[in-house]
């Protein structure tokens, strides 16, 4: 039976079905909605959003429906504005307490017809379980609130720049919220308006700190080149990779001569270097995973491609779905835990951890680092701020 959520957060239980506005006690029939919704956590349903790869529902409207939810979208959005003018928090309220009832009939039903278009006419994403996992860690991601101490370390901000630059964080909702259809390549994106967690300077990270005790950062040594040598089948080198290059490959030079040289020659087809390409062999990778128009990836995902993207585009995708599958695993091994993942950024991990459950730092380290490509070299930080990590020794 198709329903749809009268708000998204697991305090806020309702629904809309058959006709008639639900609270708090809900039928077991119910098999398809628009979205997914924390209270739906461990029910069977099939969500309409996913089978369209997140497009809006006035994008795959049926063309029946158009002008009927065109209307009604706009009564949507002046509610949305009048709350944004009257300062009401939505994370802070139910969104059916503060509507009327009509407008909630009328409204879903309409989103209640374009979701069984979909389920209906739309295939089934045949990766559908990890997007749906995937939402599910986002969905809990993005309603913990973020410790935004916006005092800390302001005197210190002399430039006008920076000072511009430390008052748009003002602005934003201290939630970290992401889009997982907002990249071709499958990277996560923040939602706009959300923490922009993803591009915040590193200068003003000080700013985000724990609600627990500590922040724990989970981190691939060379996330890049680690999954350029598995889609390659070439063993991984037990220690630090960029050291490992240095030796290796570009002969006597530092770690960090040879952590700018192997990038500025990998992503650069003009580039050449042999010993490089005997290691990264840019070919064959290419080759096997490049058709001529598109990349597909080992997780299935495919991507329009010209040649100059190619590279970049299978390694960074299969990167991103690398790191996003060990993030569904640890967020199922802190379920019944007060720790939980702050936020993700690209290639690492971010918990905020209490005291009394650091023991289960090294199995998440273990659990981060056996991948579905091979085994990663993991760097493990600690913190009392995002700003502020340093190595752990374990």
């Amino acid at each position: 039976m198709i329903f749809q959520t009268l708000d998204d957060k697991g305090s806020c239980v309702g629904i809309y079905y058959d006709g008639a506005i639900l609270l708090d006690s809900l039928p077991d029939d119910l098999s398809g909605t628009w979205r997914y919704t924390q209270f739906l956590k461990d029910r069977e349903i099939e969500y309409a959003k996913l089978y369209c790869a997140g497009k809006a529902p006035e994008v795959v409207c049926p063309e029946h429906l158009k002008e009927d939810f065109e209307n009604i979208t706009k009564k949507f959005k002046a509610y949305l504005r009048s709350f944004e003018l009257g300062r009401i928090s939505l994370n802070d309220h139910c969104f059916y307490d503060l509507v009327p009832e009509g407008f909630l009939l009328e409204y879903f039903e309409l989103k209640n017809q374009i979701t069984e278009h979909i389920l209906n006419t739309y295939e089934k994403p045949p990766n559908y379980d990890f997007l749906l996992d995937l939402t599910k860690v986002v969905t809990d991601i993005s309603y913990r609130k973020l410790n935004i101490d916006l005092n800390c370390g302001s005197h210190t901000i002399i430039s006008k720049k920076g000072k511009q630059a430390f008052s748009r964080y003002k602005k934003y909702q201290p939630y970290c919220k992401y889009s997982i259809f907002g990249t071709k390549t499958g990277r996560l994106i923040n939602v706009p308006g959300s923490f922009p967690i993803l591009t915040m300077d590193k200068d003003f990270r000080k700013i985000v700190k724990p609600t627990n005790d500590w922040f724990v950062e989970f981190d691939y040594n060379g996330a890049e080149l680690r999954t350029f040598l598995a889609l390659s089948d070439k063993e991984q080198p037990k220690n630090d990779i960029h050291a490992w290059n240095a030796k290796y490959i570009f002969k006597n030079c530092s770690r960090d001569e040879a952590k700018s040289r192997i990038f500025a020659w990998l992503y650069n087809p003009q580039s050449h270097h042999m010993d490089a390409e005997k290691v990264y062999n840019r070919i064959m990778v290419k080759q096997r995973y490049w058709d001529g128009t598109h990349v597909k990836t080992p997780y299935d995902r495919t991507i329009a491609a010209t040649e100059h993207y190619a590279l970049s585009y299978v390694i960074q995708s299969t990167l991103s779905d690398t790191l996003l599958r060990q993030m569904i695993k640890i967020h199922k091994i802190l379920e019944n835990y007060k720790s939980h993942i702050a936020f993700c950024v690209h290639d690492s991990i971010v918990l905020d951890m209490t005291d009394d459950e650091k023991h289960l730092i090294p199995e998440i380290k273990e659990v981060f680092a056996e991948n579905d490509l091979a085994t990663f070299e993991v760097n493990v930080k600690g913190g009392k701020n995002f700003g502020a990590l340093h190595k752990l020794r374990l």
